[in-house]
C-alpha cells in the first residue's frame, strides 16, 4: 500500500473538526487533565453524559506524573484503593495504609478508561474565559496554549456546557477568570478565592473531599483547585484525595442531572 501524505493531512484534520464540532455543546466540559479531572471525566463518561477534558498542556496527567519529585511513583492511602482497583492500577502496600502505584501506569490507565468510557480530550487547549448567563457558568472560551504562549492576538472559540468541573490544580484558572473579570460573589466564606495553604498532608486529603463542590453556579471545583479555592493546605504526591474529589464531583452532577 502506497501512503499519500494528503490524505494523512485530511484524515486528521477531518476527525478532529468533527470532533471538535461534536464537543461544542456539552453536559459537561472539564478543565485540566490531572487525575481528579480525568477521573470525572470517566465517572460522567460511563453515566452516558457527554463530557470533554480540554487540557493546556501536551500531555495529561497534571502533577501525577512526575510522582514524588520526579520519583515516578505515587502514593493513595487506603480509602482510595477502590478507585485504583476499579482503574485496574497495580499498586503495592508499603506499610499498613500505604500503597504505591507506578505514576505513569496510573497516567496511562486512567487516561485510557476515560476516553474509552466516552470522554473526549483536547491537549494544548487553554480556557481563556468563561461565558455566564443569568448569574451561571454556562460555558468555557479556548483558544491554543500556544496562542499565549507567543503573546499573540488570535480571538477564540465557544463551548456551551451543562456544568463546568475547574480541575487545573494549584493554578485555579478558571476560577480567577470569574474573580477577576466578574463581580459575582462565590460560594466561600469571603466570596473571594480563599487561597492555597502550605503542606499538611492529612488535612489537605480530608479537606480536598470537603471542598469538592459547586463554587459559583455551573462549576464545580475537585482536586487541588477545590483547596485553592476554599482555603486549604497542599498534600504532595499523595494522591488519594484526587481520586475522590474528581469521582465526588462526577456523582454529584450526576445526581443534579438525573
Amino acid at each position: 500500500m502506497s501512503l499519500d501524505e494528503i490524505v494523512i493531512s485530511r484524515a486528521i484534520i477531518d476527525a478532529y473538526t468533527k470532533k471538535l464540532k461534536d464537543c461544542l455543546e456539552l453536559d459537561v466540559a472539564v478543565c485540566g487533565a490531572g487525575p481528579s479531572g480525568m477521573v470525572a471525566a470517566y465517572y460522567l463518561a460511563m453515566a452516558g453524559m457527554k463530557t470533554a477534558v480540554f487540557e493546556r498542556n501536551l500531555a495529561p496527567g497534571g502533577g501525577m506524573w512526575g510522582g514524588g519529585m520526579m520519583f515516578n511513583e505515587i502514593v493513595v492511602q487506603e480509602e482510595a484503593l477502590e478507585i485504583l482497583d476499579e482503574f485496574e492500577v497495580n499498586s503495592v502496600e508499603y506499610a499498613p495504609g500505604y500503597f504505591t502505584a507506578d505514576s505513569v501506569e496510573a497516567v496511562c490507565t486512567i487516561g485510557s478508561k476515560a476516553a474509552k468510557a466516552g470522554a473526549r480530550f483536547f491537549n494544548l487547549i487553554r480556557i481563556e474565559d468563561v461565558m455566564v448567563r443569568e448569574n451561571r457558568v454556562s460555558g468555557l472560551v479556548i483558544n491554543w496554549s500556544a496562542v499565549e504562549s507567543a503573546g499573540l492576538h488570535v480571538d477564540p472559540l465557544t463551548i456551551r456546557a451543562d456544568f463546568v468541573i475547574e480541575a487545573t490544580g494549584h493554578p485555579v484558572e478558571i476560577m480567577r477568570v470569574i474573580e477577576r473579570k466578574m463581580d459575582l460573589r462565590l460560594n466561600t466564606p469571603s466570596g473571594k478565592l480563599e487561597g492555597e495553604k502550605s503542606m499538611w498532608a492529612e488535612i489537605a486529603e480530608q479537606h480536598t473531599l470537603e471542598n469538592t463542590r459547586e463554587a459559583f453556579p455551573g462549576i464545580y471545583v475537585c482536586g487541588m483547585s477545590a483547596n485553592a479555592t476554599f482555603g486549604s493546605f497542599r498534600m504532595g504526591p499523595v494522591f488519594g484525595g484526587m481520586l475522590r474529589s474528581g469521582r465526588k464531583a462526577a456523582q454529584e452532577i450526576i445526581q443534579r442531572s438525573s
